[in-house]
């Protein structure tokens, strides 16, 4: 790296195949350099909100493959604007959704999810109740990425009484013709369980029909299950639960999972940042210090990895692009069966529900 002239405060070198971008920081007139390392070999001490970007991390999303065939990218964004949209405390998920659905395109939102195509995050997740479809469709249409890469999911409840004519109203928003996964946002709608498997043969409809590729559920639990699979010709694909190590439901072998595992009926977590955020301090907090300064990460993607190396398939939400970059990182290592289960366990000694607590008791695990 001898004789190179610094002119420029942010420079680019190169060294051993690698670009190194070098900034000058100024103290009293006297320079100081200071190297920013590629994403896998920077301490996570080292970085701050200021360092360059991660863009163009050439990385590919594993994918996990569904009991019809069809395969799921393991990790896909919600994507979300803190201008214009409302938390979402006591439905599904871990979304922000338009306050007012009359109001308009948002066009941040869009170029948020241009970014996240961009990116390499081909798994978009969305939902009628949260009023972004059209959003979804315009980023999609604007973005021209091929709609064979794209693994687009949305989900009902509002018009839960006509699942055909609901889900024709998704797909004009969204400009598609099919979506890759239709999920029924919940089950606290039915009165009965006449009225779960009602709504589940007009799922096996519209999956017949082309319309879905896959078709599953989102929070539903082990009678909600049983009561759909008593009628099912199709076993649901998938479904969306809160799940990080705070609220595992019982673990791999408690009623839910358990149950999961013996269809084969695939894990998807929204929330699974939550024991690296809203639920901190926890006993897990040392564990995910530990292995993220061991593989040079943040402690987010530490539990997005949990996940992952579980073959659950985690959605989560952000609207900036350094944010969406850094969860990139979660595909650069693997987590080892030792350090998965040492996650697990100190999640066990605290519970956290982040979701549904109009819905349920505080202390509810299940």
């Amino acid at each position: 790296m001898s004789g190179v002239t610094i002119e420029d405060p942010t420079i680019e070198v190169e060294m051993d195949g690698r670009t190194l971008a070098i900034r000058l920081l100024t103290f009293k007139a006297f320079p100081r350099v200071r190297t920013y390392r590629p994403p896998h070999t920077v301490h996570p001490r080292s970085l701050s909100a200021s360092r360059p970007r991660m863009a163009n991390l050439n990385v590919n999303i594993p994918a996990l493959k569904l009991n019809d065939g069809t395969s799921i990218p393991l990790v896909g964004p919600l994507l979300d604007t803190k201008l214009s949209y409302i938390r979402l405390i006591t439905s599904a998920g871990t979304a922000w959704f338009k306050a007012n659905a009359g109001g308009g395109t948002d066009r941040k939102l869009i170029d948020a999810i241009k970014t996240a195509i961009k990116l390499g995050y081909y798994h978009l997740d969305g939902a009628e109740v949260y009023n972004t479809e059209e959003e979804i469709g315009i980023a999609i249409k604007e973005s021209k990425v091929s709609r064979e890469k794209l693994f687009v999911t949305t989900k009902v409840i509002t018009n839960i009484k006509d699942i055909p004519s609901a889900l024709d109203t998704s797909l004009k928003k969204l400009q598609l013709d099919y979506v890759d996964l239709y999920l029924i946002h919940s089950p606290f709608f039915a009165s009965s369980e006449s009225d779960l498997q009602s709504a589940w043969a007009a799922m096996e409809r519209v999956k017949a029909e082309g319309k879905a590729k896959s078709i599953g559920v989102s929070n539903y639990f082990v009678p909600d299950l049983v009561a759909t699979m008593k009628t099912a010709t199709v076993t649901p694909s998938i479904n969306q639960i809160e799940y990080h190590p705070y609220l595992q439901h019982g673990g791999p072998n408690g009623p839910l999972l358990a149950y999961m595992r013996k269809h084969n009926i695939a894990n998807s977590a929204y929330g699974p940042l939550t024991a690296v955020t809203k639920a901190k301090p926890g006993p897990c907090d040392a564990a995910y210090a530990e292995l993220a300064k061991k593989y040079y990460v943040r402690e987010g993607e530490i539990a997005l990895r949990w996940c992952i190396d579980q073959d659950v398939v985690a959605i989560t939400t952000s609207s900036k692009e350094e944010r969406l970059s850094d969860y990139l990182r979660a595909m650069t290592f693997k987590l080892n069966p030792k350090e998965v289960n040492e996650i697990s366990e100190a999640g066990e000694k605290k519970h956290f529900r982040g979701f549904w607590q109009d819905r349920l008791d505080k202390d509810d695990r299940s």
